[in-house]
């Protein structure tokens, strides 16, 4: 089935040209089929490249998904152009009364920044809250994993001494939970982030099932027992170029970052780095999308906060 995303979003044109299947909302409104409802909230500040990696990864089912997009932050971009902010999100206010099937909570540059000095730190708190009650399973992506975690088991902040950077082997922990349906033993994943998340303190403060974890890079992939919440704490949805990029900006920026582990061939920044993590992100995304929000959502969304409350 196609995912359905608006007519003029951008991540379109990409999409048609890797022979996805998009259908425009103009036309979706003839067929009689509910889509999943996915809301995303995107904190990165590049949210047209964020747009695009995500959907593309979304895209990746045979289940129909209709995408919205959602903002807390009204500030002027300096990376994103005001009329694709003001055609494509929505703020909170304009849909604090609806319900969806899955949200989408991305990752954020505030990695050594305490969540107390977080401009927006009070609406995503409030959207984490809201989620429990509105959504039926929400992702959380590397910084968003940090804040739900805050949000919902008060843990505090951890912080690396030295920023994870690079692409790491993992291990797949629980492979009898439908998330981790069909993932190898062990795995590569992408990470860039200042935060910490140490399997054992997982273990010691939280309900959570850790499913995925790598000895570089700590717990990787959690969920809660009833499916409801999961916390990533890489990024899966990155391109092949993205932590190179992200590697140049900070050289220019006069950082002297340390080069990304296992990314560039030879540890060679002239290098172009090849995606080895394409086959798991598009995997672990259908996997939720299928076992932990189409398996557990209602068909009528109304009905959702009487569900969850029984």
């Amino acid at each position: 089935m196609p995912i359905k995303i608006p007519d003029q979003l951008p991540a379109a044109d990409l999409l048609r040209s890797e022979n996805i299947f998009v259908m425009s909302e103009s036309r979706a409104m003839h067929q009689d089929v509910r889509p999943l409802k996915v809301l995303i909230l995107n904190l990165m500040p590049k949210k047209i490249e964020t747009e695009n990696q995500l959907v593309r990864l979304l895209s990746n089912t045979p289940l129909q998904v209709g995408i919205e997009f959602l903002r807390v932050d009204n500030r002027e971009s300096r990376h994103t152009p005001a009329e694709h902010l003001d055609s494509f999100y929505r703020n909170f206010d304009e849909v604090r009364d609806n319900n969806y099937d899955g949200l989408i909570i991305t990752g954020a540059p505030l990695g050594l920044v305490s969540f107390e000095d977080v401009l927006y730190w009070d609406q995503v708190e409030e959207i984490i809250q809201w989620s429990r009650q509105h959504v039926s399973s929400t992702l959380f992506l590397c910084w968003a994993a940090q804040a739900g975690l805050k949000v919902l088991y008060d843990l505090p902040k951890r912080t690396r001494e030295q920023k994870l950077s690079g692409v790491y082997e993992h291990q797949t922990q629980l492979a009898s939970d439908p998330l981790v349906r069909g993932f190898d033993d062990s795995f590569w994943a992408p990470h860039s982030r200042n935060a910490d998340f140490p399997v054992d303190f997982i273990h010691e403060h939280t309900d959570l099932r850790i499913l995925a974890s790598s000895d570089s890079a700590g717990s990787y992939l959690m969920a809660s027992p009833d499916r409801r919440q999961v916390y990533l704490t890489g990024h899966p949805e990155y391109d092949a170029m993205t932590l190179a990029q992200e590697y140049q900006r900070d050289v220019l920026a006069g950082l002297n970052p340390a080069l990304p582990e296992n990314y560039f061939p030879g540890d060679d920044a002239e290098q172009a780095p090849q995606n080895r993590w394409r086959s798991h992100g598009n995997l672990v995304i259908a996997n939720w999308l299928n076992y932990y929000v189409y398996q557990i959502t209602p068909f009528d969304l109304s009905v959702m906060a009487t569900r969850i409350d029984d």
